[in-house]
């Protein structure tokens, strides 16, 4: 599985360091048909929720699945949790109080 990290490592890419996977046409309904290479790469199952993207700067579009997001904005949440309650045990928080 990729992390954030894999994605803000694909927006600072080497042009060299691209994988391609084929090309695709867009039907009638704006639909294309992601590369079967590329599915098994990035773990792509049907029914899977993707969201386009595109990345700062770039003239592009990337998919990244969904639950990459969800897990990036549950790991800041704890984190800001975290960090929440260490600031309420800080002794200068304790002097407010």
């Amino acid at each position: 599985m990729r992390d954030m990290k894999d994605v803000r490592d694909m927006i600072r890419m080497d042009p060299r360091d691209v994988e391609f996977y084929g090309t695709v046409k867009v039907g009638e309904r704006g639909q294309i048909v992601i590369p079967s290479q590329a599915r098994k790469a990035f773990d792509i199952k049907p029914g899977d929720l993707l969201l386009v993207v595109s990345p700062p700067m770039m003239d592009a579009v990337a998919l990244i699945k969904a639950e990459i997001v969800k897990e990036l904005i549950e790991k800041m949440n704890r984190g800001l949790a975290g960090s929440d309650k260490r600031m309420r045990s800080t002794p200068a928080s304790r002097a407010r109080k």
